[in-house]
């Protein structure tokens, strides 16, 4: 086992009940290096407070380094819209990590059983998991909530120990422990489990935790099976793209098992089990399937043209309320007015004259030359004209809005934006990522309608004709060159 190959002293965290007080005596009597670390939340009043007295009486008798910390978990909880039993978990690791990286203890040591392990596999169960929950716990792995880039290692010596045992041991050598009374109450989860569920479990099968211990092992190596497969198949079908990726759909469900692959994949970016089975279920209807979107705490999901399209939740902006509501009541065309982009929001930005600008994500430049400046009125991917006569400074560009339309040059009739996106078979993510150009200069106008589509249509009536002087152009920068 891991522990037995760590060198150096380890850290043991000892609350003080049976299980952790086991532990202690079985390093202290191995004559392993170790010190103990104990928190104080103070949810029991006094009983809280004789656990710290037992344990650090405990070390002074035993000659072990002690250390100790005192918490307020109520308000940690509060303050962070936790469960008690999720703010205790965080705060004790956090701080069982910071104090083996500042005092260099080699590893940290968890009293975890093979009651808790069966424990745990429920409690994921109930949840919903996958193969990795169906596992339980492992003997090795690192400590939660530690600061990003610092791995401690987490240990669990007694994870092949039933509580029997332990309590066995406990008896045999008269080891002192202290009893949480909150252990043989039924309001967390786990002690529902421990109390109500495992009962029946043990009267059908009085082997009960071992051989869930055992299937659990099995279950580890299945998954192990799995992540050989997901890692084959996701390199076929999964395409990085940026911070997010692409799936082609015709090829995932090419595989025999596309729905665990698809699980997998979500599930690593934060999706949940509801969340995963109802894109599976949408991609196994026969219904329209683009334009259906999903989230996590961190990503979004959407389906389109054949794919699924995953990007980080950053990527979506919302419309600068503030800066729209400016846009319709401040008068932009006259000289002088306030303009709401001079917040610094690049969902709305005042274009004042030639130079470069950003605008929702995008760095474009804008240049005024004489007609006779340019040889042809076929621009570059990426490029727009207008008659300059016709789009004045200053102009605004900013996030695409439903409802914005215009006529796109060479047609007759208006056309909705969204419809053009259609036709150009955006999916949400480029419409999201769109620019408008919008003219400013009459107050009276439609706000919906725009001047452009930066990058790719202006509205017919800015074309560049034969009685242009000056073309205002507008170009995209390459994403090196965004200002």
């Amino acid at each position: 086992m891991g522990l037995w190959e760590t060198s150096g002293t380890v850290l043991l965290a000892v609350s003080g009940g049976i299980d952790s007080m086991c532990m202690a005596d079985l390093f202290r009597r191995t004559g392993l290096p170790f010190a103990i670390a104990h928190c104080n939340f103070h949810l029991r009043g006094a009983e809280s407070d004789g656990d710290e007295a037992m344990v650090r009486d405990w070390a002074a008798r035993a000659g072990i380094r002690f250390h100790k910390t005192d918490f307020d978990t109520e308000t940690f909880a509060a303050d962070n819209g936790t469960s008690i039993e999720m703010a205790a978990r965080e705060l004790r690791y956090k701080w069982f990590s910071r104090l083996c990286v500042e005092e260099g203890y080699s590893a940290l040591c968890v009293a975890h059983n093979a009651n808790d392990n069966a424990e745990t596999l429920f409690l994921n169960l109930v949840r919903g998991t996958g193969l990795k929950g169906l596992s339980g716990m492992g003997e090795e792995s690192s400590v939660p909530y530690s600061e990003e880039g610092v791995r401690v290692r987490l240990l669990r010596p007694l994870l092949s120990f039933a509580r029997k045992q332990i309590e066995g041991y406990v008896r045999r050598y008269s080891i002192p422990y202290r009893e949480d009374s909150t252990n043989a109450e039924t309001d967390y989860r786990r002690n529902r489990i421990r109390h109500l569920v495992f009962p029946v479990l043990e009267q059908m099968n009085p082997s009960f935790i071992r051989t869930v211990s055992e299937e659990m092992t099995y279950f580890s190596q299945a998954g192990a099976i799995a992540d050989i497969y997901y890692r084959s198949v996701a390199d076929a079908v999964v395409k990085e793209s940026g911070p997010g990726a692409e799936i082609d759909l015709a090829r995932l469900k090419s595989y025999g098992q596309w729905e665990y692959v698809l699980y997998r994949f979500l599930e690593n970016h934060g999706f949940n089990g509801a969340a995963v089975s109802s894109v599976v279920s949408l991609l196994k209807s026969d219904r329209t399937v683009s334009g259906k979107m999903f989230r996590s705490a961190g990503f979004v999901l959407v389906t389109a043209g054949g794919k699924l399209i995953l990007r980080p939740a950053s990527s979506f902006r919302t419309e600068n309320r503030e800066g729209a509501r400016g846009f319709r009541n401040s008068g932009l065309g006259r000289p002088g007015a306030l303009f709401p982009s001079d917040t610094g929001d690049d969902s709305f930005t005042v274009v004042r004259g030639e130079g470069s600008y950003r605008c929702n994500g995008s760095g474009f430049r804008v240049s005024v030359v004489p007609r006779s400046g340019i040889g042809t009125l076929r621009q570059p991917a990426g490029t727009l004209i207008f008659d300059a006569a016709s789009l004045k400074f200053p102009f605004v560009c900013r996030i695409w809005r439903d409802g914005d339309w215009f006529v796109p040059f060479g047609m007759k009739g208006r056309k909705k934006v969204s419809d053009f996106f259609t036709d150009l078979k955006y999916d949400l993510f480029r419409k999201k990522a769109s620019v408008m150009v919008v003219d400013t200069s009459d107050t009276g106008r439609d706000e919906h309608r725009i001047a452009a589509v930066l990058g790719e249509r202006i509205d017919d009536r800015y074309r560049v004709s034969d009685s242009t002087s000056e073309v205002l152009s507008i170009t995209l920068l390459p994403e090196t060159e965004i200002i």
